[in-house]
């Protein structure tokens, strides 16, 4: 593996324990009712961002309704990384299937979180795919859930004789089974278009995408102070947890300011970032320019400068785990980062 393709899995790895730890670190927290809403906030908003124009990408639009929505979601989830299975009856019924371990929970991560947040994705998202398809009668029905103890989360697109109320676009059927696996049946992405240097690109920004949308949509829901201080938290922990694996995965050591620097300016080449790096000061430290930060791209500023009050403290944590601790200084000036890196030294 190249050391840009290394770095583009290793920030696809920390953003997704992001997403995990910042799950954990609510439910833990906040009440059900909270993350419950708020995961309703993120799943529209990544819905809303994504649906339809990815339905256009995938060559789904000439299929009947139910069926092109299931296989969405089986070819979409495969970019990044989530397994889930199709599963066919009629063109007005078509089931998803997802498999373990699931992306969104993934390893003890799914023992965590409240049910709440299964409602809020099926809310958010599933129960709007008709909506946004402008077809009234298509709903979703949910036979099994994750947090339950069921088989998973499973169940099906159907478009009903007539037209559904606000509250019947998701419906509950428990019991149901799906129909027997057919491998052959499965929709798969062109290969021509995904190799599998798109296909990790694609799965970090994913993750990525994920983050920011759900760090913007927690301040919606608990506001931005309180949304930062656990945010910011979860993000060092990350950080702290995951640095011996992202070094390995870049290539650099743990040892003085010049591999920090390094490491950051490896890891910020994954997210295609513009990164330019001092020589050593005279009193020890380095400083990174940072511009260009795919991480706010395309946000506004207000909701960029909310991403980036938590986001940077990813980083923070990673330098902290250095054996030789990391005094990191950071100032950000319009969406553009000042990094100043010394060995801490005691007092």
């Amino acid at each position: 593996m190249s050391d840009s393709n290394s770095a583009v899995v290793a920030q696809a790895k920390l953003h997704h324990a992001y997403l995990l730890g910042l799950q954990l670190m609510v439910a833990t927290n906040r009440s059900s009712a909270e993350i419950g809403d708020w995961m309703f906030k993120l799943f529209r908003r990544q819905h809303q961002e994504k649906f339809l124009s990815s339905f256009e990408k995938l060559g789904l639009c000439d299929l009947p309704h139910a069926v092109a929505c299931a296989q969405y979601h089986v070819m979409s989830n495969s970019i990044g990384g989530v397994p889930v299975e199709y599963l066919v009856e009629s063109d007005t019924k078509a089931w998803v299937r997802f498999r373990y371990p699931r992306w969104m929970y993934s390893g003890p991560t799914i023992c965590g979180v409240p049910i709440e947040v299964s409602r809020g994705f099926l809310e958010g998202w599933y129960a709007q795919n008709g909506v946004s398809l402008q077809n009234d009668c298509l709903g979703f029905v949910c036979v099994s859930e994750d947090m339950t103890g069921e088989f998973g989360f499973c169940g099906y697109f159907k478009e009903f004789d007539s037209a559904l109320a606000e509250n019947e676009r998701l419906q509950f059927s428990r019991g149901e089974l799906p129909p027997a696996f057919d491998a052959g049946a499965q929709p798969k992405l062109p290969t021509d278009l995904w190799n599998s240097e798109r296909i990790g690109k694609a799965n970090r920004n994913y993750a990525m995408e994920f983050i920011r949308n759900a760090l913007v949509t927690l301040a919606e829901v608990i506001g931005a102070n309180e949304s930062t201080e656990l945010a910011a938290r979860a993000a060092r922990l990350i950080g702290l947890q995951y640095f011996q694996e992202t070094n390995t995965l870049v290539g650099t050591s743990d040892g003085d300011v010049s591999d920090a620097a390094e490491y950051l300016q490896r890891m910020f080449g994954g997210l295609n970032d513009e990164v330019s790096v001092s020589d050593l000061h005279a009193d020890g430290h380095i400083t990174l320019r940072h511009k260009n930060l795919r991480i706010v791209k395309g946000l506004a500023s207000a909701e960029a400068s909310l991403v980036l009050d938590s986001w940077k403290h990813l980083w923070i944590g990673a330098l902290s785990s250095y054996r030789v601790l990391k005094e990191v200084h950071i100032s950000i000036e319009r969406e553009e980062l000042c990094w100043k890196i010394n060995d801490r030294k005691s007092e």
